[in-house]
């Protein structure tokens, strides 16, 4: 068979194991150890898979995707999560819809902090919820708001998906994640207004709770604040100004969560050593997924698949505005199917060859295509962020929590419009970046 045959044969062995619920590293892995052998030779891709893996697990540019994840972690211990929705909700908490706007708030603060949607949904959510169903909040405001919100983990920096978007198209983190505060500030303010649209036409949804702590309670509240706008401040400022590597960043973030939670003695040496392992468990899961990723990219590379698809895109004469929206159409359609980082790596290396042909901005379409996967967290079947609150109320039906998502999906579709046409609310920042 020539090499495209082989490719195309390789996609298809390997969405067969993904339906036979093999782990997505290993299908990657296997498919693409078993193509590359075939079409060149059987030792040949045993050194190829060696050497990819080793490569990948020794990377220092990969050293930052552990830490980003620890310092979540910590942050999460250290409760810094729930003094950040208190802080909201004293603020918010008396207006119509206002425990749904402090959850919005809350979510946005903690994704700065954390870089995880299902950490940022499962920590606001298990203090969120619980109050607002204790006021009578619709059901499915109250949960799909969670869901929905928690999806600006992977917007809002630090996101561990553009860490490996940057590493796979080997572009600069730290213009990555500053690229990633604009939208993500336009798609907090579209979920506010969206809450507040909806619970002016249904007051029933979100009545006002009743708020009767004093002045001097409520600006204690706020203090929680403090400790993670330094945190995100040091780290993001860091990168911005070129003060240390991403490595670096995650490194000092993961060290200040930890600090604040021993200074605090909120961090017991229980939760330190759980949440190290939740840490590590998620960081050898995105290691290894990139780990398949490389080999399968190899095998792709030798079939020339994407490069003939680059060819054969270039070549149409129809303008290079449509070729973005199939594949942003592509993107949306394939993340209701697959987690948005498993998405991400086993489609960039055919897709960013492409983008570069048409002559977009890679830094910009690394945000689009975050953008686009973050409604693939909360879309069926996977929707991820669904299943997270599903597990923290069960007794809720799923419909009524997708249900309840709707106003958010549509509020990142709108901000994903909003950042193709005016793509220097994306790009201007990190162009002020060194």
């Amino acid at each position: 068979m020539d090499p495209v045959s082989v490719g195309l044969l390789g996609i298809l062995f390997m969405v067969f194991l993904f339906l036979l619920r093999v782990p997505v590293a290993f299908s990657m892995m296997i498919s693409g150890l078993l193509g590359f052998s075939y079409l060149s030779s059987w030792d040949a891709g045993l050194k190829l898979l060696a050497r990819d893996i080793f490569d990948q697990f020794s990377s220092f540019p990969l050293s930052a995707i552990p830490m980003f994840i620890l310092m979540g972690s910590f942050a999460y211990a250290s409760g810094i999560g729930r003094r950040l929705y208190d802080a909201a909700y004293h603020t918010l908490g008396g207006v119509r819809g206002g425990l749904t706007l402090a959850t919005v708030v809350a979510c946005g603060a903690f994704a700065a902090i954390c870089g995880s949607t299902a950490a940022t949904v499962a920590t606001i959510g298990r203090m969120a919820i619980p109050e607002m169903r204790r006021y009578g909040y619709n059901e499915s405001l109250a949960t799909g708001s969670v869901a929905g919100a928690g999806t600006v983990g992977i917007l809002i920096p630090p996101s561990t998906v553009f860490l490996v978007y940057g590493i796979l198209t080997e572009q600069s983190i730290g213009k990555l994640f500053v690229a990633g505060i604009v939208p993500g500030i336009i798609l907090v303010c579209l979920f506010l207004v969206s809450v507040l649209i909806l619970c002016w036409r249904r007051p029933s949804y979100g009545p006002p709770a009743v708020l009767s702590q004093g002045l001097a309670k409520r600006i204690k509240a706020l203090t929680g604040v403090i400790e993670a706008g330094l945190l995100f401040l040091l780290v993001i400022g860091g990168l911005f100004f070129g003060w240390f590597t991403p490595t670096q960043a995650g490194g000092i973030g993961a060290a200040g969560a930890l600090l604040v939670g021993i200074l605090r003695k909120e961090l017991t040496f229980k939760a330190f050593v759980e949440n190290t392992l939740d840490a590590l468990r998620t960081s050898c899961m995105v290691l290894c997924v990139i780990a398949g990723a490389t080999v399968f990219g190899h095998f792709m590379a030798i079939t020339q698949i994407p490069f003939i698809l680059a060819e054969w895109i270039a070549r149409l004469a129809i303008p290079s505005v449509f070729v973005m929206g199939v594949i942003i159409v592509m993107y949306l359609i394939g993340g209701c199917f697959m987690d948005s980082m498993a998405l991400i790596v086993l489609t960039v290396p055919v897709i960013f060859p492409v983008v570069l042909k048409l002559g977009f901005d890679p830094i910009w379409f690394g945000v689009i295509i975050v953008l686009v996967a973050e409604m693939g967290v909360i879309t069926p079947p996977v929707g991820v962020n669904v299943y997270v609150i599903k597990g923290i109320v069960p007794d809720v039906p799923l419909q009524k929590i997708f249900k309840g998502i709707l106003p958010f999906l549509a509020s990142i579709i709108v901000s994903t419009v909003i950042c193709i046409l005016f793509p220097n609310l994306v790009l201007f920042l990190p162009n002020l970046t060194k």
